[in-house]
């Protein structure tokens, strides 16, 4: 080696690198807003959290029954009394078989549509269900009012025949369809767009490596389907399910235009009434007086947090199998 040659040191960093930050005007322009962004969110969130805290602190503290476990909702009364048992069942329920019903028929469309329909067929099937996402809730509301609630009757006398046994299914009585069960399914369509339009984009992402690797080593579709799409996606999945179970919990309208309010509670989820938070503030908040609405705000407080658990927990499960993603591969 020859002790005379010389060898170039590398450049040191710039102050701006060791030093963590931008020296350039649009970096920190665009770094403060997008921290002031995120500080505005957090400000709105907690002065909602504040606001429906302090209005139903006002209503409960002069309720004269218990507010969680109450069937009642007579805030007008003397002394007041009202709870919201009903609302929290008719929500977590109605919410749930809306689930049960969109997501598998939801993640199929995607695969369908991703996966297996030509391109002349998927671009306009795509679009249609892009469409779906823009029918607005009144909309829906009236459709199954007038098709939903007439139709359903025979489905809902098949359900009680063969199925009234588990109790839920058994129906008692012959009113209309205006029932917990007719929600869900207006919701589930509803919901399905969103599902559908996420999920869809979550797995048009998956690395083609991955799929030809698959084939190549003589997989059928649906073992490509399962070994390599399905684990990708895990995570939007589930995404995609909380994003339509935000929207199933409050929505207002179509649950007001089908349901037939009741603060009677029944385990039969085919017979008549029931009701939902964002129901009955919507039915209810132009009628009542300022104690009303405190205990309309106290039941949307409720309905504020359930939301915020649910979107937590989804967060907990998709940190928790991210690493049986295939995004990390």
């Amino acid at each position: 080696m020859n002790p005379t040659a010389t060898t170039t040191a590398p450049p040191p960093p710039s102050p701006a690198v060791s030093q963590g930050r931008t020296t350039r005007a649009g970096d920190r322009v665009f770094l403060g807003l997008s921290r002031g962004s995120g500080i505005l969110l957090l400000v709105i969130m907690a002065a909602i959290a504040v606001f429906l805290t302090y209005r139903a602190y006002l209503a409960i503290s002069k309720d004269e029954a218990n507010f969680l476990t109450a069937f009642e909702w007579n805030p007008a009364g003397s002394p007041p009394e009202f709870g919201i048992a009903i609302l929290a069942y008719g929500t977590v329920v109605s919410s749930i078989i809306a689930m049960v019903i969109a997501v598998p028929v939801a993640v199929g469309i995607a695969l369908f549509i991703s996966h297996y329909a030509p391109r002349r067929l998927a671009s306009p099937l795509a679009y249609v269900i892009d469409l779906l996402a823009a029918v607005p809730s009144i909309i829906y509301g009236l459709w199954g009012a007038l098709v939903l609630v007439p139709y359903l009757g025979g489905l809902n006398s098949w359900l009680n025949d063969y199925l009234g046994w588990t109790y839920i299914f058994d129906k008692e009585g012959t009113g209309p369809a205006r029932s917990l069960f007719t929600v869900g399914i207006l919701l589930a369509v509803m919901i399905l767009p969103i599902i559908t339009n996420v999920t869809r984009e979550v797995f048009l992402q998956v690395p083609k490596m991955h799929e030809e690797a698959a084939l190549a080593l003589g997989a059928t579709r649906w073992e490509v389907i399962r070994m390599s799409v399905l684990p990708f996606g895990r995570s939007g999945i589930i995404s995609a399910s909380m994003l339509g179970l935000g929207r199933a919990l409050g929505e207002t309208m179509a649950v007001a235009v089908v349901l037939s309010p009741s603060f009677l509670f029944s385990g039969h989820l085919l017979d008549p009434g029931g009701g939902t938070f964002a129901q009955n503030i919507a039915a209810k908040f132009n009628e009542a007086n300022d104690y009303g609405r405190d205990a309309l705000i106290a039941s949307g407080l409720v309905l504020f947090a359930i939301t915020l658990l649910v979107n937590g927990a989804a967060r907990m499960i998709i940190a928790r199998r991210k690493e049986y993603s295939g995004a990390n591969a």
